[in-house]
């Protein structure tokens, strides 16, 4: 038993497989140059393997066994394959069919733009990058080329550049006019929304000026947006106004409930019982409203119609009578005498009424809140 207990470490030592060595696992290289990549802005990084970014564009730039020949402006020639230019733009792949050449290598055309701008993008179509300075300065023929040849990879990365700190005053009619023409509905509507804004100064622009004489039905079509706008914006003022003056009345209507059940700092009812060191009132239109009871109470014309500030009293007390609910238990006064005389008004009046009582509940939403039931009802 020694002696085997002995061996056995020296046959496992013998047998053990000797392992292999250690390899690298395959890491992906960042370029630093404001490369874009898979539709996506990457921010100054590109997450291929900068080998293979280096290996498209090798290919590209020397053109290696290319069978195209790309004819640009001013006599310009761009060589790339065949393959390549087909599986990226199904356009591309109908125009190579039917190009004509000599031998094996065919040739096509694409004027109307800068020769760099047709050969950042047929670089784009090869490793999908570009340099960040290259994608500034041809934003605008990207966008185009890319949507002429069915490309919505770079279209969309066009788009992203232009919607982002690309559009100016001065050129925000033009790329308006391209985003209409390259089907780009998101870039359209937000330089749409730019002119409306901006108006005053997008008018008298180069770029407004042009478009007016060129396309004046796109002019016409914009002045009547404005004009639209304009009708939206005074409506959403009007509103507004509205609103505050609803909300005004139901204060009103707090402070007066407030004045007439608890009492404030000098005013309340008769068996309030004043103190020097009152806590501050928390309603705002207590001040204004206590001003109006004063008057109300010492005034010699105290007949609807004789005084301003009387007829404005006697108002706020029939508004209060039509939120009560409970005229027997409330404090405030001539409460039931108004609910009574709500039953002798015209019909005209009784729906002005209403509709007063309905805008002022849906401004604060507190329809069938408590406060009507306690707070304007609330017994001694």
């Amino acid at each position: 038993m020694e002696n085997i207990s002995e061996e056995l470490p020296l046959v496992a030592k013998k047998e053990a497989p000797v392992p292999p060595p250690l390899r690298c696992p395959p890491t992906t290289s960042y370029h630093q140059k404001g490369l874009f990549v898979n539709a996506s802005t990457l921010r100054g990084y590109s997450c291929v393997r900068t080998s293979t970014r280096d290996l498209w564009d090798q290919l590209f730039e020397e053109g290696y066994r290319a069978d195209v020949t790309i004819s640009t402006d001013n006599g310009g020639s761009i060589y790339a394959h065949a393959s390549v230019l087909g599986m990226a733009s199904q356009v591309m792949r109908g125009m190579l069919k039917q190009a004509k050449g000599r031998g094996r290598r065919r040739s096509i055309s694409i004027h109307g733009v800068p020769h760099d701008a047709v050969r950042v993008f047929i670089r784009l179509l090869y490793s999908s990058c570009c340099e960040k300075e290259e994608m500034e300065d041809y934003v605008l023929h990207l966008l185009v080329l890319s949507h002429v040849f069915v490309v919505p990879a770079l279209k969309q990365i066009c788009i992203q550049q232009l919607e982002h700190g690309f559009l100016t005053s001065e050129n925000v009619v033009d790329i308006f006019q391209l985003a209409l023409l390259c089907d780009a509905p998101r870039l359209s509507h937000i330089c749409h929304r730019m002119i409306l804004k901006n108006f005053q100064e997008i008018s008298i622009t180069e770029g407004w000026k042009v478009m007016k004489k060129c396309h004046p039905a796109l002019e016409k079509a914009l002045m009547e947006s404005l004009a639209d706008e304009e009708n939206m914006q005074r409506e959403r003022t009007r509103r507004s106004n509205e609103r505050k003056i609803y909300l005004q009345l139901y204060e009103a209507m707090e402070a007066l409930v407030h004045i007439c059940r608890d009492g404030c700092q000098t005013i309340g009812p008769h068996d309030k019982d004043f103190r020097d060191n009152q806590a501050p009132c928390n309603y705002s239109a207590c001040k204004g409203l206590e001003m109006i009871v004063r008057h109300f109470a010492s005034c010699k014309l105290r007949v609807p119609g004789g005084c301003i500030h009387c007829k404005r009293m006697w108002q706020l007390l029939e508004l209060h009578s039509r939120l009560c609910v409970d005229s027997e238990a409330c404090r405030v006064p001539l409460c039931r005498n108004f609910k009574e005389r709500t039953k002798k008004q015209s019909k005209k009046d009784e729906i002005k009424w209403r509709i007063l009582v309905k805008n002022i509940l849906k401004t604060k939403s507190i329809g069938g809140s408590p406060f009507f039931s306690s707070a304007f009802c609330m017994s001694p």
